[in-house]
């Protein structure tokens, strides 16, 4: 009888190939960055998205001593660029900036997105909340939102409100207040904050949801009056402005975010050290400063952490949309 020796390469071989993989990528993070770094930022310059790229790039750059180049791809709300940043190599040399508005929403009005939010991108860290802020024009009789909720239901579409337009973060707060409140308060849609914003304050409309940075000088000079922020807490930029929730309408909370993702593929080791170096730069005094100059709230935290935000939000938004009957764009 011929006994058959066992075939020990072809056992072998997985195991030591998967040895070798682990080994070289362990390296590689430990050698991590060995060239300049790319920042995807999916929206124009001199918005709070960008602001923010560029805050992270300089402090990553002065902390590595290598170049993290900031890109600027915009488009159909930071969908364009985020999906030029999901085609690019996962080896943690490419990553962008995401926010709530296209990892978040995106899936709720794109019924083709060119990208899954959770499966084409590794998930780095939370950087900031930019906190919102509901502004009436100064005729509007309402002092806080339990005054604006009994104005706007005196008489359905008495009320209007501006947003940047359909589907954005400024129409999907404002409509998430109308759906708790139950009030009937009219949509009026722009090409942007700014116009927008205008229209408010000439009283051409009566209110917006809009970033409170924006919307801050305009009420210091009595322009507007600002009657609450959407998130959880009190801005650091107005601690006298109290939350909507307790303004008037309880279990209101809406907390726009941006954060940095990496392409999908990104080693744990590679997107470890990059969480890291970008919670201290979060946590340095300039940033702290300039962040809170502009109202925005540093947040931070683990990969994981950011990975439940994203997925969390995107049930979220979701319904919003839907209690909006918003149809998604083909």
């Amino acid at each position: 009888m011929v006994t058959k020796r066992p075939n020990y390469q072809t056992f072998f071989t997985p195991i030591c190939t998967a040895m070798m993989l682990a080994l070289s990528m362990t390296a590689a993070a430990q050698t991590y960055p060995a060239k300049p770094v790319r920042m995807v930022v999916p929206f124009a310059p001199g918005g709070p998205n960008d602001i923010l790229g560029r805050l992270i790039s300089q402090k990553l750059t002065e902390t590595w001593g290598q170049t993290v180049v900031v890109e600027n791809r915009g488009g159909a709300g930071g969908t364009v660029g985020l999906e030029a940043a999901s085609r690019l190599p996962g080896d943690g040399y490419a990553i962008a900036m995401g926010g709530s508005s296209n990892l978040a929403v995106a899936p709720s009005l794109y019924a083709k997105l060119a990208y899954d939010p959770v499966k084409d991108f590794t998930p780095i860290i939370n950087v900031a909340i930019v906190p919102y802020a509901l502004a009436v024009n100064p005729t509007v009789p309402a002092k806080n939102v339990k005054e604006l909720i009994v104005v706007a239901r005196k008489k359905a579409g008495y009320l209007s409100y501006g947003s940047s337009g359909m589907g954005s973060m400024s129409s999907l707060a404002a409509e998430m207040l109308k759906s708790m409140s139950q009030t009937d308060i009219v949509h009026v849609p722009y090409k942007g904050t700014a116009p927008a914003l205008i229209d408010v304050v000439s009283g051409q409309i009566d209110m917006m949801l809009a970033d409170l940075a924006v919307i801050k000088p305009h009420a210091d000079a009595g322009k507007l009056r600002v009657i609450g922020v959407t998130g959880t807490k009190r801005s650091s930029a107005d601690r006298d402005v109290p939350t909507i929730a307790e303004s008037g309408l309880p279990g209101y909370e809406l907390s726009p975010w941006f954060g940095v993702v990496a392409p999908a593929g990104v080693s744990r080791d590679v997107a470890a050290k990059l969480n890291s170096a970008i919670g201290a730069g979060l946590k340095s005094t300039e940033v702290v400063q300039r962040l809170g100059g502009l109202g925005y709230e540093p947040l931070g935290g683990t990969p994981e952490q950011f990975a439940a935000t994203i997925r969390t939000d995107i049930v979220k938004y979701a319904k919003i949309v839907k209690s909006a009957g918003i149809q998604p764009n083909l």
